[in-house]
This record gives structure tokens, sequence and C-alpha cells, in this order.
């Protein structure tokens, strides 16, 4: 069977600007409120989450990141006795999880000690079937605690995850800037389309992640304006102060290495090796050294607030319904790309 519907990514369309009163940047609000259908929490804050690898999911990045309250999934390597819970916010920092019985007596010992708010079920293929009842398992032992579970791409699996007690569904399969998902297996969903395609479908109050394919600033906005209640990353939060992972200099300039959570470098770090019945999905790069993640942030805020100023949204769960699409050939002029000085 073939979907003939071209599908897109957030390279493929532009948003289309509108007229409006706002006159100023500061007149738009980031931070939105939400209400969890399972746990019952209330949340307020920017919705950008970090993503969950071992060099970005970092404590330095909880650190700088909850005073501006955006959210930072942990790595799920670390040890209960490793969170400093005297100096993290539990609003602005989740812990994260695999689906084996290791993971999950872990988990219960993480949540004894640092009694966290958010709890990250990260599979990295969310259509088996052990992942319902992984995520009733949590639910029912931790039913005051907000659970994020993903990654899918479908509305149909979306609304089995809420139905089933998730509060915020990652979505996102391949689009990944060191994922190799989509060469090794040919499975996937243009990131862009991904979003747009269930948001249409899914209750209300059932919240999704746009998962990877961000690429420049402006993508946080198409992803918020296609459907997206919140926005992860991963590329763009590496290479900086807070992350882990090795620094290297080579003639004189500095780098950071940045790899996937399936890439062979993780799976040698982590378990031993690449299992032999599976192979690496993912890629290991070296990015130029970029100082403390503030100065990025800040940047990442400020498209936003002018996507918002464009399009007339003084708030944040303005922009979905706000945003209008058209479908480019060519997002950006590149003539006189590498010659910045």
């Amino acid at each position: 069977m073939i979907d003939n519907d071209i599908k897109l990514d957030f390279s493929d369309v532009l948003i289309v600007p509108k007229p409006n009163a706002l006159v100023s940047r500061n007149d738009v609000n980031l931070e939105r409120e939400f209400q969890f259908t399972n746990s019952g929490r209330i949340w307020t804050g920017i919705p950008i989450m970090v993503a969950n690898m071992d060099t970005t999911g970092t404590i330095d990045m909880v650190r700088q990141l909850q005073d501006f309250h955006i959210l930072t999934c942990l790595h799920k390597f670390y040890e209960p006795e490793d969170i400093p819970i005297d100096e993290l916010n539990p609003d602005y920092f989740a812990i994260s999880c695999g689906t084996s019985e290791k993971e999950l007596e872990k988990l219960g010992r993480m949540v004894e000690k640092v009694k966290p708010h958010f709890i990250c079920l990260d599979v990295a293929n969310g259509y088996r079937h052990d992942v319902i009842e992984k995520i009733k398992h949590i639910r029912k032992i931790y039913p005051g605690i907000t659970l994020i579970a993903g990654n899918v791409v479908t509305p149909e699996i979306v609304k089995e995850y809420y139905e089933n007690g998730v509060d915020i569904v990652k979505m996102g399969i391949g689009s990944g800037s060191v994922c190799t998902t989509r060469l090794k297996t040919g499975v996937g969903y243009p990131q862009f389309s991904c979003i747009v395609d269930t948001k249409k479908e899914i209750p209300e109050n059932c919240f999704i992640i746009s998962d990877g394919g961000i690429q420049t600033v402006g993508d946080f906005s198409k992803a918020y304006g296609a459907g997206a209640d919140f926005v992860m990353a991963g590329g763009m939060f590496a290479g900086h102060d807070e992350c882990s992972g090795e620094t290297i200099e080579e003639n004189g300039t500095k780098y950071k290495i940045f790899y996937g959570m399936s890439s062979a470098n993780a799976m040698n770090k982590h378990y031993g090796g690449v299992a032999s019945y599976r192979s690496s999905e993912g890629k290991c790069v070296k990015l130029k050294y970029r100082g403390p993640v503030q100065q990025t942030v800040e940047d990442i805020l400020g498209g936003i607030r002018s996507t918002m100023t464009y399009v007339g949204a003084k708030q944040m769960n303005e922009l979905h319904g706000k945003c209008s699409f058209i479908r480019v050939n060519n997002t950006v002029n590149r003539i006189y790309n590498n010659n910045e000085v």
C-alpha cells in the first residue's frame, strides 16, 4: 500500500506573515501553561526540551536552562546518587529510562531519591507491543508523575499512548541530525507532516513533542505552527560547555564530539559494543565548540518571538492556529554561505 500524498520536512515549507497589531517582540509571551490529563499536574514554562542524549541531557544543562524555564530530559545513564536534588528544580528536568527490568528497577530507586515531576520512557521503536504494557506499569506505580513516552509517528499509536497513561507523546523517527535509522531500515516519516497529520486526529489534551529535524532556529516555530506542543532538539544544544563528550583541538580550532544514541560510539560506551543481532543506527560527528549554551538559547527564543510578531500570536498556544504555510522549493538564499566574517 502506498500513500501518494507527499510528506514534508521543515525545509519544505515557510510560514506566511499576516497583518496584526503586535508592534514588538516584547509583546509576546513564550511561556505556556499545560494541565496534564493523566498525571493531573499543571506545568508552566517555555515548551522546549533538550534531548536525553548523553552529550546533551546533562545535569549542567539543567542548571543553565532551568532559569529559562526550559525542560532538559536527563540521559538514562545517571544513577540516583548523581542527581544534585538541592540544585535542580524538578519542574525543569525529566529522568529517563528504557523498558528493561533493570532500567525499571533503577527508575524506582531514582523516583524514591529524586522525586521527579517528569519521567521520560525512551524507546527507539515505540511500536513494540510491550511498550504499552510498560506505560501501564509506570502509570500505575507513579500516578502523579507526568509521563513522556515515544518515539512514534502516527496518530493511532499516539492516541493509544494517551489512553494508557502518557501525558506527552514524543514523535519522530529518523529525523535527528545524528540518526541513520532511515538509511539502515527504510523506516520514518518526514517531521513536519508527522506533526500536522497527527495533530488533527488526536484529543485536545493529548500533547505531542516534535523530536528531531531541527536544523535552524526557524524550525522551532514551524514545529509549533504545525501543531507540536513541545519541541525537542539535540543537535541545536550540542557542542556547548554544558555538554558532555570529548573535546578535541585541530589546527587551533576546538571541537566537541556529538553522536546518536544508537550509534556504535554510544553502544561501545554504554553496552560494551554493538550487539551481533543489530546494526548501528547513528553517526558520530565533531561540532565546532560553541561556548556557553545561554547565547544559543537566547537566539532560539528571539527567533520564536519574531515569528509570533509576524503572525500576530501573543501567546505560544496561538501559533498553531495562526500559522499558515506555503510549500516551497527553496527556503533561503545561500549564495554567500561559508563566506561569513
